[in-house]
């Protein structure tokens, strides 16, 4: 059986089509896959676990069809991205996913690969991993979630316009993954099979390791369109969904 991976998804209400692309991946070929692996940003904000709360929204249908897929005997393993890291062990919970450490390596059927979603390879970005570097502590979140919610989506949607701003002026070269990053995670991990998203930058990169050839696939984002790789032994696949 194989193991599906999706990443960038970035739902949200200006996006139902998305929406109902990933209804369709998780109804039909996630329903015939050993495991699904979402790695980073399902969402294009998450100001925390009580946007379940409100009835009626995509969240709680997204929340429900993973819970559907999980309850008929399919895996799915969670990563958090750069928007959605205050994803947490209520809706892992809700969904019955469950929320991986990022990076980590995934033994898929037999051959060892490192998971991440990216960001973390960025490096030369260096605002950006600064910025990183506290919003993923535990005191910055906890403060972060004990103010009103109201003002949580307010603080949500000028960190978005900032980042935005941030793409916009920064060269492209830095918002990539720095190659250096690259090596020393797969020489740190003795792996030789790398998957992420992030980039935005979907293609199958080729690396030298210490003499020894590695494989870094970058996963697509959903804006234009939905996709999916499909990974089955040494075999790696990325299929095309239609757009709903």
């Amino acid at each position: 059986m194989a193991s599906l991976f999706v990443s960038d998804l970035h739902l949200d209400p200006g996006s139902p089509w998305a929406v109902e692309t990933l209804v369709t991946l998780l109804r039909g070929p996630a329903r015939a896959a050993e495991s699904l692996y979402i790695l980073g940003d399902l969402f294009e904000a998450w100001v925390g676990d009580d946007q379940l709360d409100t009835a009626n929204t995509l969240e709680q249908r997204v929340t429900a069809e993973l819970a559907q897929l999980t309850a008929q005997g399919v895996a799915c393993y969670l990563l958090h991205g750069n928007r959605d890291f205050l994803l947490g062990a209520r809706f892992a919970r809700t969904a019955g996913a469950i929320l991986l450490p990022d990076p980590v390596v995934a033994d898929l059927d037999g051959v060892r690969t490192l998971l991440t979603h990216g960001d973390v390879l960025c490096t030369d970005d260096a605002a950006y991993q600064e910025l990183r570097s506290i919003v993923r502590t535990p005191g910055w979140q906890q403060r972060f979630l004990e103010l009103p919610r109201s003002t949580r989506e307010q603080l949500a949607g000028a960190a978005r316009a900032g980042s935005r701003a941030h793409m916009q002026r920064a060269q492209p070269v830095i918002m990539d993954v720095n190659e250096a990053a690259v090596l020393g995670a797969f020489r740190a991990t003795g792996t030789r099979r790398m998957i992420h998203g992030h980039t935005h930058r979907p293609a199958v990169h080729r690396h030298q390791v210490d003499g020894q050839p590695a494989t870094r696939v970058v996963l697509d984002a959903w804006y234009e369109h939905g996709s999916y790789l499909r990974v089955s032994g040494e075999s790696i696949d990325t299929i095309e969904l239609p757009r709903t």
